[in-house]
């Protein structure tokens, strides 16, 4: 498996499994799916609700502790440094283990400052390897960045070939952050599967539009956490480490690029008021 190096060193891998919209009741089942396959960077979150199921797999599965990496995510019910400091604790005990390699604020909203002091708690605790950010664009990223103690390492954002994040990359190369994509399949939106420009790319190198999706964001230096309940698809995302796309290939998948989210803006008020209030009933 590739990694990536974060500022701390601690080495994360490129290509992980993640359990985003997968039901609690069969969590356990797809983790130990993915554990089984080779997967182990496993990516969940307090608001997914799915940290005992990762849990159970992780305790059933015989993976060695070292050799797997597991993240999970402060919701914003739980923003502010005391909130946080107490969720994360319950996120340890949900999922069975001492510490996570990776702390993250899901959202930038909320008292997400006293959260992040809070993580930085946990970090220096040894409750955490390394801590970061999700969903944090370009503005919010150099802002923390500017007035915390310890920087963070991960920001986790939509990211697929629809939405390359060019602009927020650049910040985040400057700052010395590790670029995560969630949603890589764009959940098959604007015609992901169908796309012709990623069929015939992969075509030419005999693999699937999902692999040849997965190849580009890992040969970009982006990592990436794919979800699928069905453990044959589980294996064909895996595979994306046995070929390499050449530079005719990148530039046309470099041209699918909108810079247009396909999801959200948090610019958008409306958007910023829906996840307030949903922030609030979800836990």
């Amino acid at each position: 498996m590739e990694h990536l190096a974060l500022s701390n060193g601690v080495q994360m891998p490129l290509l992980g499994y993640g359990v985003y919209q997968v039901d609690a009741g069969d969590a356990e089942r797809c983790v130990a799916d993915a554990l089984e396959v080779g997967y182990r960077h496993i990516d969940t979150a307090q608001a997914y609700y799915n940290e005992e199921g990762v849990g159970r797999a992780i305790a059933k599965s015989g993976v060695p502790r070292e050799e797997l990496f597991v993240t999970t995510k402060v919701w914003i019910y739980h923003a502010g440094e005391k909130n946080a400091a107490a969720s994360i604790d319950g996120s340890l005990r949900k999922l069975g283990l001492d510490h996570v390699d990776l702390l993250l604020v899901h959202q930038p909203f909320g008292d997400y400052y006293g959260t992040w002091r809070a993580m930085e708690a946990a970090y220096r605790a040894g409750k955490a390897r390394a801590i970061g950010v999700s969903n944090f664009y370009p503005d919010r990223l150099v802002d923390l960045c500017r007035f915390c103690e310890i920087p963070p390492m991960v920001n986790q954002v939509e990211t697929h070939v629809f939405q390359q994040q060019r602009a927020a990359r650049e910040v985040m190369d400057r700052l010395g952050v590790v670029h995560e994509s969630w949603g890589p399949f764009a959940e098959g939106r604007n015609g992901f599967f169908e796309n012709p420009v990623l069929e015939a790319v992969g075509a030419k190198h005999g693999k699937t539009i999902a692999q040849t999706a997965l190849r580009f964001l890992i040969q970009s230096g982006v990592a990436a956490i794919p979800k699928s309940s069905r453990k044959e698809r589980m294996a064909e995302n895996f595979q994306v480490l046995d070929f390499e796309l050449d530079a005719e290939d990148l530039d046309a998948l470099r041209a699918l690029d909108t810079g247009e989210s396909l999801f959200f803006s948090h610019y958008d008020p409306e958007f910023v008021d829906y996840m307030a209030e949903f922030g609030h009933r979800v836990m």
